[in-house]
């Protein structure tokens, strides 16, 4: 009786750890989908040949909530709302849910909190720690041109590297500016009386 016990014992161990497994595996997806921006296309137009990239100006109209339905902000009211992706004029969450949009699409973004206003919220209208839906319409999307592509990625390099150029430069003159010779001025009257 003792070994069948035993035996049952052991095989309900075994069970019950798979299903603990089981469980932290689904637990670990769910929290990882809830971690992450989660878009729904409401309306996509019947032609749409040019995506949103980083780089590009979008004119958008967006409506802002929280989770239980509360409005928080809106540009229907207002001009619409122009970002450009990269530059981090919205807040994350948004930013990445327009990347790979049309002009004239729709969408609803849920944003999980770190990539909305993080821990601290947006006081008083948003709390802490709160997810936000936004439903966004693309009304105009501008490439971004090759002159722009330029600007934005290599000029500030070249500002990197000429900072430490100009810096040794002002530093040389300095340096070679203390160490010049002053003329003596006993030198300079010997020099004229010997002129005369």
């Amino acid at each position: 009786m003792a070994a069948l016990f035993q035996k049952f014992t052991m095989k309900t161990s075994v069970c019950l750890l798979l299903l603990t497994a089981f469980i932290c595996v689904v637990a670990q997806g769910e929290e990882n989908e809830a971690r992450e921006v989660q878009v729904e296309v409401l309306v996509k137009p019947e032609t749409c040949s040019t995506l949103s990239r980083m780089g590009d100006t979008l004119q958008i109209h967006y409506t802002g909530k929280l989770m239980d339905g509360k409005v928080i902000d809106s540009s229907l009211s207002r001009d619409p709302l122009v970002v450009e992706l990269g530059k981090r004029t919205v807040i994350a969450g948004l930013e990445q849910s327009l990347v790979g949009v049309c002009e004239g699409q729709k969408i609803k973004a849920t944003i999980p909190p770190h990539l909305a206003y993080g821990k601290k919220g947006y006081p008083p209208t948003i709390p802490g720690d709160a997810a936000l839906e936004f439903e966004v319409e693309v009304v105009s999307l501008t490439q971004q041109t090759p002159w722009q592509k330029m600007v934005n990625d290599v000029f500030p390099l070249v500002c990197l590297a000429l900072v430490p150029t100009l810096l040794g430069m002002v530093g040389l003159y300095l340096y070679n500016k203390a160490n010049a010779q002053k003329p003596n001025k006993k030198k300079a009257k010997d020099k004229k009386s010997k002129k005369k």
